[in-house]
């Protein structure tokens, strides 16, 4: 198959991967289409929303009890007494359940009440546990890197600090709760420094990356695949489909790389181990760098083999074939991750946002992968699924003058592999069909004899009386000598 065939069901157009908003920022499909900035824009006006019908179900259900209540009165005066009494407990009642109302939907939005950071300050045995020796390391960089900074940097570590004593009060919140208050902190962080701290725009982004890394590396065991969310599972199915589709060829997916050169392999193996290797970092600004080295390695590949730069249309199609080619490990699990607790100014702009957004459509593309995507008919594409068979392998006559002899040689016995298997299923299912034939010969045979037996059944008669002895009825001989016994003779 050409390089340059025409590419089916893979194209993306780059308007596609900006916010749906028309901000110009990245979009994501965790957050619907939507930025970072946007999303949590839509996010508080849902919730706006949902309070003030709230609200006014509480008045409303309060208005109906108050009139059911008025009219069961018979009199004037114990209706006025008991009506004062009812308006107080009403007023009660009704502060009650807006308060539970705000305080279900904002307090875990918000960065902690007063009471609640008073608590926080309290010595935590959770914290103050002995820590990994990761952790140690991270934490002592961290206080380094602040004390260059003097004053700022000592009330930014005293607000990174009171933040992680009071996560450990919200663990039992959701994962998206706790989200937002990480997204919260950092918003809150940044626009501080700028604002009263008056520290420059390209400082502000390196002093965010070091307390991503400091807290994230704290807070990396508790909310990165939480049990309370489906992560794991979702880990499972996209694990089970890459497998599944382990047959797609890189012609298939019409990716422009030859691994035929030795350089173009290397760089394919290279942008792999970076894919596998983002599921041991812990930071999310590291998760990201692996993805963006994969993403530089598969540009090179492209460039090495076309011998002109990569075009986007180009890179999309490699990156899907990279990741079925890897399997990466919780792939869900750590882009779960990245989008939850990650400073959102990466993934809205930069090239890490622009690789991050193309791996998420990646992701979706392999998910709904069909055969009209890789231009096969249905039913080809259900047996190759089904692992019947396999794709037929690149034909001799097709291959250039400059291929390898070990890869002919390879392509040669997996041919012959191929015709093996088909032999083997032939004599499986001729196997299959001669025991079936047997099996039903012996029923037949069973069932005519069954028929025999009803149709002349076997008589048994009872036994006859039982034989007498030869001469039982000889009379004349009851009186004859008995038989001669031996006799033994002295001498």
């Amino acid at each position: 198959m050409s390089l340059k065939s025409e590419r089916r069901g893979i194209h993306v157009d780059q308007s596609e991967l900006l916010c749906k908003k028309g901000c110009g920022y990245y979009g994501n499909p965790a957050w619907q289409g939507f930025c970072s900035k946007c999303w949590r824009e839509e996010y508080h006006k849902a919730r706006q929303k949902q309070i003030q019908e709230d609200w006014e179900l509480a008045e409303r259900l309060q208005r109906e009890e108050e009139e059911a209540f008025a009219s069961s009165q018979s009199s004037q005066g114990a209706q006025s007494l008991t009506f004062s009494k009812f308006e107080e407990k009403k007023t009660n009642e009704k502060t009650r359940k807006v308060t539970t109302v705000k305080k279900f939907f904002s307090a875990s939005s918000r960065a902690g009440s007063k009471k609640e950071i008073q608590e926080a300050k309290a010595p935590s045995p959770s914290i103050n546990r002995q820590t990994s020796i990761e952790t140690d390391r991270v934490t002592k960089e961290f206080i380094d890197f602040l004390k260059t900074f003097h004053k700022t940097g000592q009330e930014i570590y005293k607000q990174t600090k009171m933040f992680l004593e009071a996560m450990h009060y919200k663990r039992d919140l959701s994962i998206e709760e706790q989200s937002e208050c990480t997204q919260d902190f950092y918003q809150n962080v940044a626009e501080r420094m700028q604002t009263r701290g008056k520290v420059p725009p390209e400082k502000v982004e390196k002093i965010m990356d070091q307390i991503e890394k400091h807290i994230m590396t704290r807070l990396y065991k508790f909310v990165f695949c939480p049990e309370t969310t489906d992560d794991e599972k979702k880990d499972l199915a996209i694990q089970k489909r890459i497998r599944a589709l382990h047959w797609v060829t890189p012609q298939m997916l019409c990716v422009p790389v030859n691994e035929e050169i030795p350089e173009v392999s290397d760089m394919v193996v290279k942008a792999i181990t970076d894919i596998i290797e983002m599921d041991s970092k812990r930071v999310p600004r590291d998760k990201l760098a692996c993805i963006t080295r994969c993403s530089k390695h598969i540009f090179n590949a492209i460039k090495i083999t076309k011998n002109e730069p990569a075009s986007a249309d180009d890179f999309l199609p490699t990156l899907i074939y990279i990741v079925l080619k890897g399997n990466p490990p919780r792939l869900q699990s750590n882009i779960q991750y990245i989008t939850r607790f990650c400073n959102p100014s990466r993934l809205m702009t930069g090239e890490d946002g622009y690789y991050f957004t193309n791996l998420c459509c990646a992701v979706a593309f392999i998910e709904k992968l069909d055969a009209q995507s890789l231009n096969l008919s249905q039913e080809d594409f259900d047996r190759y699924m089904s692992g019947q068979t396999s794709p037929r392998k690149q034909e001799p006559e097709t291959w250039s003058p400059e291929a390898c002899l070990g890869v002919k040689q390879m392509y040669k016995n997996l041919d012959l592999l191929s015709q093996l298997n088909e032999r083997q299923e032939r004599i499986m299912n001729e196997a299959k069909k001669l025991e079936k034939d047997l099996i039903d010969w012996t029923d037949g045979i069973a069932k005519e004899v069954q028929d025999i037996v009803e149709k002349y059944p076997l008589e048994i008669k009872p036994p006859n009386q039982p034989l007498a002895a030869i001469d039982s009825e000889n009379v004349e001989n009851d009186k004859l000598p008995p038989p001669l016994q031996p006799q033994v003779y002295a001498g």
